[in-house]
C-alpha cells in the first residue's frame, strides 16, 4: 500500500525521458548533430515521426496536427524521405540499426501505401540487422488495409491509443471510440503478427471516477494486453492550448489522482502484471518485463523500453537524437522542418551538449526510475543528503553507504526523488506536469 504524503507531491516535476530534459534545450553549434552521426558505430535505433492525426484530441500534448489537408501531408512525407536518405548517407556502415519505432500523432494518419514506402525506404538506404519493428496506432482509423501494412512491414509492436473505455469520459477528451472498435483493431494487429501489445491508459482524466477505471483496466486485462501504460493525464493549458476546451473543475483533485494512481498499481500487480518502472507494466514473458527483472531497463523519449542501443535517431519533426553525450531535437515547426529537410539538410539546431557532470546525473536518475536503486558519488551524496531526509525518514528511500534504494511505498515518489539530483531545475521556472 503506498502511503500518501501529499506535501512531497505539491511541487510539479518532469517525466525524465531523457537528462537533462528537453525544457533545458538551448541552440547549439551549427553541425554538430551531422558530426556525430558520421562519428557513431555499433547498435542504433531509429524514431521515425509522423506529425498528423485524422481527428485531434483535447488532451494531447503530441506535436500532431489534422491529417485532412493532402498537399501539406504528401509534402511533409517528402521532406521525410529527403531527410532519410541524408542521415543515412551520414552514418557509417559500421552502425547497424536494430530498432525502428513510429510514432507521432498517429502513423496511421497517412495513407498504408505511403507507410510502405516509407518502410522500403527505411530499407533501402540504412543498414538493418535483425531490427525489430514498432507502430503507434489510433484505434479510430485503423483499418483493414492498415493490418496489412503492418504486416508486410514485419512489426512486431504495436501500442494502442485507448484511454480509457468510459465513454463520458472519452467524449470529455474528444476520443470517443467504441469498445467493439478497439477490439477489431486488436484482431487485426494479432493476425498480422504483433506479438506485444500495449495500451496507453489514463487516470484522473475529467469526471473520471475510481469506478471508471476499474472498468477500464478490467476490460484491458481481459483484452490480452501485453503491456499497460499507466499515464497520469497532465493538464497544463497554458503550454497546450487545445487542453483549453477541457473543463478543469470536472478534473480529479489530487487526493483523487494519487488514489487512482495507487488503485491501477494495485489491480494490474493482482492480476499478473509485473510493475516496470513507477507506470509500465507488463505480464511477465514480455521483453520489457525481463529487462526490469535482469536489470537492462532503459528509458528514453518512448518511456520504459528494453532497448540497449546507446544511439537513438529521430526523423522527422521535433524528433529527438540522442547520444551519450548530447541530445538534439529536429525542427519542431512542420513548415520549417519541411523547407530546410527538403533541401537536403538536417534541421536539428536546438538540444544540449551532455558534460560529464550531466552523464553522471543521468545515470544516477535512469537508476533510480528504471531499477529503483542507484549509487551516489560522495559529493553527490554531500550536496543532497539534507534534501533526501523526509524522504528516508518517511521509509521512501533507503541509504547504505552510497546506494540510494527507492523503497515498494516511495514507488510513486520516484521522480520526486530524482528531481532533487537536477540542477537544471534551479535554473528554470518552466511548469512540469503533477508528480502523479
Amino acid at each position: 500500500m503506498w502511503p500518501y504524503y501529499p506535501d512531497l507531491l505539491e511541487t510539479p516535476v518532469p517525466r525524465y525521458t531523457s537528462y537533462p530534459t528537453a525544457a533545458d534545450f538551448r541552440e547549439l553549434p551549427p553541425r554538430v548533430l551531422e558530426k556525430r552521426i558520421e562519428q557513431t558505430t555499433g547498435d542504433v535505433s531509429l524514431y521515425i515521426h509522423i506529425p498528423f492525426c485524422e481527428k485531434i484530441c483535447f488532451y494531447c500534448g503530441c506535436n500532431t496536427a489534422a491529417s485532412g489537408r493532402r498537399q501539406r501531408v504528401e509534402s511533409y512525407l517528402n521532406a521525410l524521405h529527403t531527410q532519410i536518405e541524408t542521415v543515412a548517407k551520414l552514418l557509417p556502415r559500421e552502425a547497424s540499426v536494430r530498432r525502428i519505432a513510429f510514432g507521432g500523432g498517429s502513423p496511421n494518419a497517412i495513407l498504408p501505401s505511403e507507410f510502405i514506402e516509407l518502410v522500403d525506404a527505411l530499407n533501402r538506404h540504412f543498414w538493418l540487422r535483425e531490427t525489430q519493428w514498432s507502430i503507434e496506432i489510433d484505434p479510430r482509423t485503423m483499418t483493414g488495409e492498415w493490418a496489412d501494412a503492418i504486416a508486410e512491414a514485419g512489426i512486431t509492436r504495436a501500442s494502442l491509443g485507448v484511454q480509457t473505455f468510459a465513454a463520458h469520459c472519452q467524449k470529455a477528451i474528444g476520443r470517443e471510440q467504441g469498445d467493439g472498435l478497439i477490439c477489431r483493431t486488436i484482431d487485426w494487429l494479432r493476425d498480422a503478427g504483433v506479438t506485444s501489445l500495449n495500451f496507453d491508459l489514463m487516470y484522473g482524466l475529467p469526471h473520471q471516477s475510481e469506478e471508471d477505471l476499474a472498468g477500464t483496466l478490467e476490460y484491458a486485462s481481459l483484452l490480452g494486453a501485453d503491456r499497460i501504460a499507466l499515464f497520469g493525464y497532465a493538464h497544463v493549458p497554458h503550454l497546450i492550448a487545445r487542453q483549453r476546451v477541457i473543463d478543469e473543475s470536472a478534473l480529479p483533485d489530487k487526493d483523487a489522482r494519487f488514489a487512482m494512481a495507487r488503485q491501477g498499481y494495485e489491480y494490474l500487480a493482482d492480476q499478473g502484471y509485473q510493475a516496470v518502472g513507477f507506470d509500465h507494466f507488463a505480464l511477465p514473458l514480455d521483453p520489457v518485463a525481463v529487462a526490469t527483472r535482469n536489470g537492462t531497463l532503459n528509458r528514453n523519449f518512448q518511456g520504459f523500453t528494453d532497448d540497449p542501443a546507446p544511439v537513438l535517431l529521430g526523423l522527422g519533426s521535433s524528433a529527438i537524437n540522442v547520444f551519450p553525450d548530447l541530445i538534439v531535437q529536429n525542427e519542431k515547426n512542420s513548415g520549417r522542418y519541411r523547407m530546410v529537410s527538403s533541401q537536403g539538410r538536417l534541421s536539428a539546431t536546438n538540444g544540449i551538449v551532455r558534460s560529464a557532470r550531466d552523464q553522471m546525473i543521468g545515470k544516477v536518475i535512469k537508476g533510480l526510475l528504471c531499477q529503483n536503486t542507484a549509487e551516489l558519488s560522495p559529493c553527490l551524496l554531500a550536496a543532497h543528503r539534507e534534501s533526501l531526509m523526509i524522504f528516508l525518514l518517511r521509509d521512501l528511500a533507503r541509504l547504505n553507504g552510497l546506494t540510494l534504494t527507492i523503497t515498494p511505498e516511495g514507488l510513486p515518489y520516484a521522480r520526486t526523488i530524482s528531481s532533487l539530483f537536477d540542477p537544471y531545475r534551479e535554473e528554470t521556472s518552466r511548469r512540469f506536469s503533477s508528480a502523479i
